[in-house]
C-alpha cells in the first residue's frame, strides 16, 4: 500500500458467520478508485463498525436475536484486523456502536432489545464488563415499526458528557448524562412529531447544532444544541426526497457533514440517492441543493473520505465512490465501483 495514494477503510456487511463479514478496503485519493485487500470471517451481521480514537481498535456490532460486540486490534501497517474480545449486549439486534473521543468508552443501541449499554475500552483491546445499560419502552404511531422502542443509534456529544439515542420507535432523542464510572443517567428528552422514526444524529464540527435523519417521515431534522444543559431544541425539517415524489417507497438512512461544517448528505433507500444539504454557519438551518444517484440499491450507510464520499449499497452489492467538490460540495460520480455482497458500513481507518 502507498500511503500517499490510499486511504484505507472497513466495511460492515449482513454476512454469515462462516463468510467474510468484515472487509478491509483501499480508496486511492487521487481517483477515487476502489480495491479490496482483505477481511475476517467469524462474525455474524457486523452491521456498523466504529474505530477507536486512537486508530489502534476496530469495534463491530453483531446484528444478531443475541446481540453482540466484537473488538478487533488493527495492524496499523495493513489494517488487518485481529479479533482480541467479543461481549453480549443483553439486547437483541446491535445495530449502532460508538467510541467517546476520550476512547474510555464503547457504547452500543439495540434496536429489537430496545436498549443501550455501554462498555469500558480496555487498554489491551478488549472490552471491559457492561458498567451501564438503559432500557427503553413504549410505542408510536406506526405499528408496523414502532410497535416498541427501537434505539437505533447513541451519539457521544462533542463536551463527552453526554449521549443521544435516537428512538426510532418512540420519536425521541433521549439525552444521557454518561457519568465518569460510564453509567447512562436520564437527563433530557427532545419529542419529534409522530411517526418521524429518528435514526442517526451528527454533530457540527464547530457550531451549536445537530441534524438527524429521519427514517419514517424521510426528513432531515435541524436542532440547536446546548452543549453547556445537554439541551435539543428543534429549528427545522425538511424533506430528504424531491418535490413530488410520491410513488416511491423510501427510508431515510445515513447523515454525514464535512469536516468544514458546510455541508450534510443524506442517503435514501428506495430512492437510492444521496441528498446534499448547505448549512448556513449563523442559524445552522439547511438548504436544499442535489440529489445524486447510488448507482446501487439501498444506500444503508456512506461516509466521508479524504475529499470523497463513498457509499454502501446493501442491495446493490456494491461500494460507489464519488467526488465531493470544495467550492459547493457537490458529488460527481468517479465511475469507480466496487463489488462486495450487501456492504452496510463504511468506516475509515485514521
Amino acid at each position: 500500500m502507498d500511503e500517499r495514494s490510499e486511504q484505507l477503510f472497513y466495511t460492515g456487511t449482513y454476512a454469515s458467520r462462516n463468510e467474510r463479514g468484515i472487509y478491509v478496503c483501499a480508496l486511492d485519493i487521487e481517483n477515487g478508485d476502489l480495491r479490496m485487500i482483505g477481511g475476517v470471517e467469524g462474525i455474524e451481521r457486523p452491521s456498523f463498525l466504529a474505530l477507536h480514537p486512537d486508530g489502534s481498535k476496530l469495534y463491530a456490532a453483531s446484528e444478531t436475536g443475541e446481540g453482540e460486540l466484537y473488538a478487533y486490534q488493527v495492524d496499523a501497517r495493513t489494517g488487518e484486523l485481529h479479533l482480541v474480545d467479543r461481549k453480549g449486549t443483553k439486547g437483541a439486534h446491535t445495530c449502532y456502536v460508538s467510541v467517546t473521543a476520550d476512547g474510555r468508552y464503547v457504547m452500543a443501541t439495540n434496536y429489537s432489545g430496545g436498549n443501550a449499554a455501554v462498555f469500558p475500552a480496555m487498554e489491551a483491546g478488549g472490552l471491559g464488563d457492561m458498567s451501564g445499560q438503559v432500557q427503553h419502552t413504549g410505542s408510536g404511531i406506526r405499528q408496523d415499526r414502532q410497535d416498541a422502542a427501537h434505539p437505533h443509534s447513541i451519539i457521544p456529544d462533542p463536551s463527552g458528557q453526554y449521549a443521544l439515542v435516537c428512538d426510532l420507535g418512540l420519536d425521541r432523542i433521549v439525552v444521557y448524562r454518561l457519568t465518569e464510572d460510564g453509567k447512562l443517567v436520564a437527563h433530557r428528552e427532545a419529542v419529534l412529531p409522530s411517526g418521524s422514526g429518528p435514526r442517526h444524529l451528527v454533530f457540527h464540527p464547530s457550531r451549536p447544532y445537530a441534524f438527524v435523519a429521519n427514517e419514517l417521515n424521510n426528513t432531515v431534522a435541524v436542532f440547536g444544541y446546548n452543549e453547556r444543559n445537554g439541551e435539543l431544541a428543534l429549528l427545522q425539517s425538511l424533506s430528504t426526497l424531491p418535490e413530488g415524489v410520491i410513488d416511491v417507497e423510501n427510508t431515510a438512512a445515513d447523515i454525514r457533514i464535512t469536516a468544514c461544517g458546510r455541508y450534510v448528505y443524506v442517503s435514501n433507500r428506495g430512492h437510492d440517492s444521496i441528498v446534499l444539504y448547505h448549512v448556513d454557519q449563523v442559524t445552522g438551518k439547511l438548504k436544499t441543493i442535489e440529489w445524486v444517484e447510488t448507482f446501487g440499491g439501498t444506500p444503508r450507510n456512506f461516509n466521508i473520505l479524504s475529499g470523497y464520499l463513498v457509499v454502501a449499497n446493501q442491495d446493490g452489492n456494491n461500494i460507489v465512490s464519488f467526488a465531493i467538490h470544495d467550492e459547493d460540495g457537490r458529488l460527481t460520480r468517479t465511475g469507480y465501483v466496487l463489488e462486495v455482497p450487501s456492504p452496510v458500513c463504511i468506516e475509515p481507518t485514521r
